[in-house]
């Protein structure tokens, strides 16, 4: 799909971004968690430890056979004999006990009894009767100490206990704890590692394998053709919740105040009362080419379901305003009129100049000259008149192009000597009058051609006195029958025969309609349709 989007530079490729942002934040964490429990961990079996050394340690200093052992000649062999046992059952490193002056009555290594304490941490216990763990060098090593006094049955001070674990024990106990952590943290890891790669390949894939930058250059390339489209287009989801609509159909049916994002998220029932796209989202069927009415506006429409993996996932509708259908319709239309009148004018003059060249070859020269004064006279008549009732050249155009069909077919089409045209239209009112005039002529020439030739007539006034354009166009062709007079400005109703009928009287109505004008249907003096038209020269809502 990405050779279409042209070259847009990628600097890293989506899924290895992804996979390395989540890798380093799973590391990231997983660090911060695993030091933070490391020390904490380092600091509760330091705790325990230190609970541990003291409490053996009171228990050593309540033996009542070691207090009293205080008071012998030689207290090292008894406290020795008694410390020693509970010193191996509890794992210590070491049991000292000391008397007052800090001289050991008890050590692990005999040689070292009656030789002073070190740590010089014995203050604490022995001067102020206190209990408590501290660390200190001693002869052994840096360890962790439970300092507790030894009292007298008289409550004096007589000695102090001091149990303790050297440190490097302590921390070697510590890493075979925490090493087992960092192993599960370190599995956790690699498992993590292995979701952020298995994550980035299924969003990878869920995204078409597209990067970023190509993501941003199609939802660019997205939003330029959906507002530079002429058509209105709105979709919706499954429950039928405006997902998606361009500034043409915001246009054609919406309040142009409001931004379009103002509609995403609502109901399409809410905004389109008499939408259809519930219909689609529940037949899933599409429609094509229907026809409807939105408030002033008449659009054909069509509704499509949309389908993800043969899930529906929704619809969009595209709307086309009908009025510009028909005005293309009837611009072609008025286009083939030209022609045809073109084409009979180009006949009509044909067989004249073909009866002029007989005339010529068979020498009657002066009856040739009266047939060319006589056709020229009639020209410039029309040509003269036009000129002076109607300067602009388009209606003056329309007018004598219609005069020379009618002259073709056998039609007597006449302009009433008093009308008169002199009035300026603004470009969209005279765009309107030509397409109106053009439909009607029409009418009233096909309306009366199948008629016995001397019944074959066709009136034309009109007059810009007082504020109103007026047009009367009549024929003495078969009529309207009274009670279809308000039907034959509907869309599609027709006297005529065929399809694609209904559409020329429909369309000038409302275009009428558009400049504040109308078309109306009168009975005529010739006997069969009138119909007169005004234009206002000022809008009258203005």
């Amino acid at each position: 799909m990405d050779k279409h989007l042209g070259k847009l530079k990628v600097t890293i490729n989506l899924k290895i971004k992804m996979i390395l942002l989540i890798c380093a934040l799973i590391v990231g964490m997983f660090a911060i968690v695993g030091v933070f429990i490391h020390y904490f961990f380092t600091d509760s079996l330091e705790d325990q430890m230190g609970e541990r050394v003291l409490n053996v340690a009171q228990s050593v200093a309540n033996i009542p056979e070691l207090r009293e052992a205080f008071a012998e000649e030689d207290p090292a062999s008894t406290i020795q004999t008694i410390v020693e046992p509970i010193r191996e059952e509890t794992g210590a490193e070491f049991i000292v006990v000391g008397n007052t002056d800090e001289v050991r009555y008890a050590h692990p290594l005999p040689e070292r009894i009656g030789e002073t304490m070190v740590g010089e941490d014995n203050e604490r216990a022995l001067i102020h009767g206190e209990s408590y763990v501290s660390r200190a060098v001693g002869s052994l090593g840096t360890s962790m100490r439970g300092k507790v006094p030894v009292f007298s049955d008289d409550g004096e001070i007589i000695g102090v206990v001091s149990v303790g674990f050297l440190v490097d024990d302590i921390q070697g106990i510590i890493a075979n704890y925490t090493q087992e952590l960092w192993y599960v943290l370190l599995l956790t890891v690699s498992v993590g590692i292995l979701g952020a790669v298995m994550i980035a390949h299924y969003i990878k894939k869920k995204l078409f394998d597209l990067e970023p930058e190509e993501i941003s250059h199609l939802f660019l390339q997205k939003e330029s053709i959906l507002q530079s489209t002429h058509e209105g287009i709105i979709a919706v989801n499954r429950d039928g919740l405006i997902m998606l609509m361009n500034q043409t159909a915001q246009r054609l049916f919406l309040s142009n105040k409001k931004q379009t994002d103002t509609y995403i998220g609502k109901d399409i029932r809410d905004i389109l009362p008499n939408t259809k796209m519930p219909e689609v989202l529940e037949s899933r069927e599409s429609q094509y080419d229907q026809e409807m009415l939105i408030g002033n506006h008449s659009v054909y429409v069509n509704r499509v379901p949309i389908f993800y993996d043969n899930k529906l996932i929704g619809a969009v509708s595209s709307f086309r305003d009908k009025t510009e259908i028909e005005q293309l319709t009837q611009e072609l239309r008025r286009i083939k009129q030209y022609t045809e009148a073109l084409r009979a004018q180009t006949h009509e003059f044909s067989n004249k100049l073909y009866t002029i060249s007989g005339l010529l070859q068979l020498d009657q020269k002066d009856e040739a000259i009266e047939l060319i004064q006589e056709e020229t006279d009639t020209q410039q008549a029309w040509i003269q008149f036009l000129t002076q009732k109607v300067p602009d050249p388009m209606i003056s155009a329309v007018l004598l192009g219609k005069l020379n069909q009618a002259n073709e077919l056998g039609i007597d089409m006449t302009i009433h000597p008093e009308s008169k045209l002199t009035y300026h239209l603004s470009k969209k009112k005279k765009d309107t009058l030509l397409t109106v005039l053009g439909n009607l002529l029409e009418n009233a020439l096909e309306a009366v051609k199948k008629e016995p030739e001397s019944k074959r007539h066709v009136s034309i006034f009109f007059t810009d006195l007082g504020n109103d354009l007026v047009f009367e166009i009549e024929d003495s062709g078969p009529g309207i029958p009274p009670e279809l007079g308000d039907q034959i400005f509907k869309q599609g109703f027709s006297t005529k025969e065929g399809s694609h009928r209904g559409i020329g009287l429909a369309l000038s109505s409302q275009m009428m309609s558009d400049i504040g004008g109308t078309v109306l249907l009168e009975d005529g003096e010739l006997g069969g349709a009138c119909f007169v038209v005004t234009v206002p020269k000022q809008i009258r809502w203005e």
